[in-house]
């Protein structure tokens, strides 16, 4: 065994239990814990577009993220519960607004930019754009599976299971595609934009996936349905991993090869929690689908 190999495992033997510790606690651990994610995430996206903090553009994008993720968690300070479809869907206005306003902001001060060339210009304000949205856009899902249950109390299952299932069905998914892609992988999934992941990987982890999820759910969640369940990991797995070549497409395009170094053997919080910003909605979509 290769000694990043070791250190890759046994980051994840310490990692993985407070991981869950903190999706069982639930609430304001969770929120906290999503929250420094953001915070991280966001300050790795600056640093790889060389945005400074300190600027306009840098701490609007700080701010939009953040402010996101705490309007979508505002029943833990209002303590106003939601419960139907109506409800929701207006909530959901809550924290699309900073992104809104954050372009609005951005775009006119680019409009007076004198520095560099109109090409040079936009494509900046253009990649910032989709950074900001990506986070602010996402994160606030991985908070919202967790606080589901308080805002549908009709259902009987816990956030913390609901987490255990996101969370395990993406990393199995994860280590059966990396395990089988390197085993018995030879024709690239994406050759342009991660050249080492394969379609026989990819389909192992579909494979691997859905074996972690429905065991998880026959285990924690007995309740549901069993097609939805399966159609749902499915789904999560499939979209972890696209989720996993979206933020591989922008690392090349800003010519880097990890977020960063925060997590020895892993790279940054962009790197380990791709899939989990994409996969997020997708099971979002599914307790709303089949909420009572």
């Amino acid at each position: 065994m290769s000694r990043n190999l070791a250190l890759r495992i046994g980051v994840a033997v310490l990692a993985i239990p407070a991981i869950l510790w903190l999706a069982y606690e639930g609430g304001l651990w969770w929120l906290g814990f999503v929250l420094l994610l953001a915070l991280v995430g966001t300050l790795e996206f600056l640093s790889a577009e060389k945005t400074r903090l300190v600027s306009l553009f840098g701490g609007a994008a700080l701010a939009t993220v953040i402010l996101s993720l705490l309007l979508s968690a505002r029943q833990v300070f209002l303590g106003s519960p939601l419960g139907d479809w109506l409800q929701t869907a207006s909530f959901g206005l809550y924290w699309f607004s900073p992104l809104v306003l954050f372009f609005v902001i951005t775009a006119l001060a680019s409009g007076l930019s004198r520095v560099g060339n109109a090409d040079m210009v936009f494509t900046r304000l253009t990649r910032l754009t989709w950074g900001v949205a990506y986070l602010s856009l996402l994160y606030p899902f991985v908070w919202l599976i967790s606080d589901f249950p308080t805002r549908f109390p009709g259902q009987d299952i816990a956030g913390g299971d609901l987490l255990l299932w996101l969370l395990a069905t993406l990393w199995i998914t994860d280590t059966t595609a990396m395990g089988i892609g390197a085993w018995l992988g030879k024709r690239p999934l994406a050759p342009v934009v991660s050249p080492r992941k394969t379609l026989v990987g990819f389909i192992g982890g579909l494979i691997g996936g859905l074996a972690a999820g429905v065991a998880i759910t026959a285990w924690r969640l007995p309740g549901l349905e069993l097609t939805g369940v399966i159609f749902a990991t499915l789904a999560i797995s499939l979209v972890g991993q696209l989720g996993d070549l979206v933020e591989s497409l922008w690392k090349r395009s800003a010519g880097i090869k990890d977020s960063s170094v925060l997590i020895p053997a892993h790279g940054g919080v962009l790197d380990r929690f791709d899939s989990l910003l994409f996969a997020a909605p997708v099971m979002y979509a599914y307790l709303l689908l089949t909420a009572r």
